[in-house]
């Protein structure tokens, strides 16, 4: 079945999303600027920084190569944004494909596809419960790495491990964007990908995010 949706043609995907035409492509997700404070035309490619974006909204709306599932170790869906994707890429075809993966360890990630969702991809992370920097910036490492194993090149991370995981929102956040600065900064991955897209739902975060943005990626 994940075969049949990505061999389509990308109008004729479009026709099976669940989120019909609402879907928002990486055109429109400008790149973060920190002169202005916001989000704003930068040419990708100048620093480490203009390949970062802040979306607000609904991940699986994004028309982009991956999102990242912030999944439970059984890769059974759930609640939260684990039962959102699930729903959205259609249940029955992904929880088939889940099966076949033998869960996921914390801090580590699996790929699956995107079936009826914007995404061609979903990345599958199991973050922590609680407060563990470790096993959370693996989270983010081994996404990366996974994406660019698969020879995609943007992707959306949740805020992976906070609400009922019990991770405080701006600790997370510090430790996803030092883990995406860290993974930036080495120049053989930079020129691997064109997007990494920060998606946000609560106001917190949005606040949270766009101070630490201005730290993590001056210009």
């Amino acid at each position: 079945m994940v075969d049949q949706f990505l061999s389509m043609k990308l109008e004729e995907k479009r026709q099976q999303y669940k989120c019909g035409s609402k879907y928002v492509t990486l055109s429109q997700i400008p790149v973060w600027s920190v002169k202005s404070n916001k989000p704003s035309a930068v040419s990708n490619g100048e620093i480490a920084g203009s390949k970062v974006s802040v979306f607000v909204g609904d991940i699986t709306t994004l028309e982009i190569d991956a999102i990242v599932n912030a999944a439970n170790g059984k890769l059974a869906g759930g609640g939260g944004v684990d039962g959102f994707i699930h729903r959205a890429a259609g249940a029955e075809d992904l929880q088939a494909e889940c099966q076949t993966l033998n869960g996921c360890e914390t801090g580590s990630c699996k790929i699956t596809g995107g079936y009826r969702l914007p995404a061609k991809y979903i990345i599958h992370c199991v973050g922590p419960v609680g407060e563990k920097p470790g096993p959370l910036a693996s989270c983010y490492e081994s996404a990366m790495n996974l994406l660019v194993a698969n020879n995609l090149r943007s992707i959306a991370f949740p805020c992976i491990s906070t609400g009922v995981y019990g991770y405080p929102n701006e600790s997370a956040a510090k430790v996803a964007l030092n883990a995406i600065q860290t993974w930036l900064n080495d120049p053989n991955n930079r020129d691997k990908i064109d997007r990494i897209i920060f998606c946000l739902f609560l106001e917190k975060d949005v606040e949270i995010y766009n101070r630490l943005l201005n730290q993590y990626f001056p210009d």
